[in-house]
């Protein structure tokens, strides 16, 4: 007795193409021009020059970058270690369901829905020491406030703005962590006596451990890519204390009009990245496998 094997259809693969082709058109070409400018020398559009990996050496080398890069490293670490465990906190002081958990939830996305230009707006306003909330409320306190003289207070400014602006996010993606959680684990560490402190650490904590890496992961790259808010805020000064990495790029490409140099750096800051986020995935993996290992689930 003889099989037949149905033939599988492929016309599927063809739904996929205008995405395929969007991809290529919107990231796969440019990332190959940045590569092409990235090892030329581009004197006029007429004339280049092949330099191989000249740009990259000279980049490499460079002591502004390498002071950028320590500033971005600090501004993106400490995001993190404020949004995170304030945005654990919000989630879990949130109404679980009724009309009270809808307002919440609204009111709490309200900062995400601002541009980022207008962030640095609200805050160049909010921290001046004449018309602005903040500023006349530290000037009044006796603190010489000073968002566009001082480095520490600029810095720390940025990073309050970033707090404000984005640790909604951590919050409702741990909100969302929480409600999916199901009564029966309540149940069970109610009838064991458990703590609230247990529960956050044995219930919630390992099962929200998904929803977080990706809180991570997105504020992560997020913050080390800033741009919009610090021009507009501080535009990157006092002196150079809120120059982060992509406004050195843009410095490189747009007011020195570097192309080779910024093309290269381009592709440095992006494998940065990549790196950077690579390491923390595998880290969290790892805690959340000794997690396991160790009955937190």
């Amino acid at each position: 007795m003889s099989t037949t094997t149905k033939p599988v259809n492929q016309k599927a693969w063809f739904l996929i193409l205008p995405v395929m082709l969007c991809v290529a058109f919107s990231a796969v070409l440019p990332l190959m021009t940045v590569v092409n400018y990235s090892v030329q020398d581009i004197i006029s559009p007429e004339r280049r020059v092949f330099v191989g990996t000249e740009w990259f050496a000279a980049i490499m080398r460079d002591e502004e970058l390498h002071g950028a890069l320590l500033r971005q490293l600090a501004f993106s670490f400490s995001v993190l270690a404020v949004e995170l465990p304030l945005g654990i906190l919000l989630a879990l002081s949130m109404p679980a369901q009724g009309w009270k958990s809808s307002v919440v939830l609204v009111i709490v996305s309200l900062s995400l829905l601002i541009p980022w230009n207008v962030v640095g707006t609200i805050w160049q306003i909010f921290g001046r020491t004449d018309i602005g909330l903040m500023g006349a409320a530290l000037q009044g306190l006796g603190i010489e406030y000073s968002y566009t003289g001082n480095a520490t207070h600029a810095w720390l400014t940025v990073l309050l703005m970033d707090v404000w602006h984005w640790t909604p996010l951590v919050a409702l993606l741990g909100y969302a962590g929480l409600r999916s959680i199901p009564d029966a684990y309540y149940q069970a560490a109610s009838i064991d006596g458990a703590s609230k402190l247990d529960v956050f650490r044995y219930v919630q904590l390992p099962k929200m451990r998904g929803v977080l890496m990706i809180a991570v992961l997105l504020r992560f790259m997020d913050s080390f890519m800033i741009y919009t808010e610090p021009f507009v805020l501080t535009g990157g000064g006092p002196g150079n204390s809120t120059t982060f990495l992509s406004q050195f790029l843009t410095l490189k490409a747009v007011g020195q009009f570097d192309v080779g140099p910024a093309a290269a750096f381009s592709l440095i800051y992006f494998l940065i990245i990549l790196l950077l986020c690579f390491i923390l995935y595998n880290w969290m993996q790892r805690v959340g496998t000794q997690a396991k290992e160790g009955g937190y689930e």
